[in-house]
């Protein structure tokens, strides 16, 4: 099978592409033939040695997939021909790819393998986050911030849907048009405008009730700035690059929370709750309350187009391969 391959840490331009053996599935995994797969910021850190999760090498590497069963390992519950979707800690970026069982989540016979592939992470995790982290209430002020990106655009859709005030953050006219277009009461281009005012006005100088911060750095210090009394601030990733410290003098003085979110996690401690939390979205994505934004497809022989396009913030919403 065709895959990209990391040999040695490296930026997303000196992968190689090359011709490997198709794994064999083991016991409790499935073998994918993948039909889509995600692309994530984390990929281009994991594929230099920066993220948190480092394979041994030599990897392939690419964290979401859909696509088809064509082979069992003993004792799985699944079967071959059934869609699916999956995450795997790597391997994405291929032909084929070996999922383990609890990781697998049947398709919806309505949804394609491009927005199977961008369900699998973003959706999860703003559902948890807004809903079993903050709490979300209907009539509460949501700040998104990073609007535009996957995770932005599933936070602004769910928030939405459960009937809540969004305002959104993103870079750039096209990009604020895009929030608005996902439902953002009030989308802030960042780039040109002075954001935490313009959430205080939104907010009658109230601040936001739930800011979810995919971003971290210099936007996690300021949101604390505009942060409602008893709001919840959600550290979702940190695509800013820097980590923020958070004083908690601010967190005081206004009765507030700041709340970590890492649904992979949470999935992996509580299965039961994970097949619920899909088994709602795919009901919302069914009503058409929810639907992926994939800005576009690149062939997999182009990863590395893809990724520089991703790191270089020339994408919205989703990008997908397909091999």
């Amino acid at each position: 099978m065709k895959a990209w391959v990391v040999r040695e840490l490296c930026t997303p331009q000196e992968m190689v592409f090359l011709d490997i053996q198709v794994p064999e599935p083991a016991r409790g995994q499935v073998l994918v033939r993948v039909e889509s797969a995600g692309l994530n910021f984390l990929d281009t850190l994991m594929i230099q040695g920066r993220y948190q999760v480092k394979p041994p090498l030599p990897f392939t590497p690419g964290v979401e997939v859909a696509g088809t069963i064509v082979k069992t390992g003993a004792g799985s519950i699944f079967r071959t021909g059934q869609r699916v979707l999956g995450n795997v800690d790597h391997g994405g970026f291929a032909e084929f790819a070996l999922v383990d069982d609890p990781r697998v989540v049947p398709m919806p016979d309505a949804m394609s393998a491009a927005h199977g592939a961008t369900f699998t992470t973003a959706y999860p995790t703003a559902f948890s986050a807004l809903r079993h982290s903050a709490g979300l209430r209907a009539g509460e002020t949501a700040l998104v911030h990073a609007g535009a990106g996957g995770v932005g655009i599933a936070a602004i859709q769910l928030a939405k849907a459960w009937g809540a005030k969004v305002i959104a953050t993103a870079g750039g006219p096209d990009k604020t048009a895009i929030c608005r277009e996902q439902g953002a009461d009030l989308a802030i281009d960042y780039l040109s405008e002075p954001w935490v005012d313009k959430v205080k006005e939104f907010t009658a100088g109230e601040g936001a009730d739930i800011i979810f911060d995919p971003v971290g750095g210099e936007v996690t210090d300021l949101s604390l700035k505009c942060l409602a009394w008893c709001g919840r601030l959600l550290i979702v990733g940190f695509a800013g690059g820097r980590i923020p410290a958070i004083p908690a003098n601010r967190l005081l003085l206004k009765s507030a929370s700041v709340i970590g979110v890492l649904e992979g996690e949470r999935r992996s401690r509580d299965p039961e709750l994970g097949k619920a939390t899909f088994t709602e979205l795919f009901s919302m994505y069914g009503r058409g309350e929810i639907k992926p934004v994939v800005c576009r497809e690149y062939p997999l022989s182009d990863a590395p187009l893809a990724l520089q396009d991703l790191a270089g913030r020339r994408t919205y919403g989703k990008a997908v391969l397909v091999p």
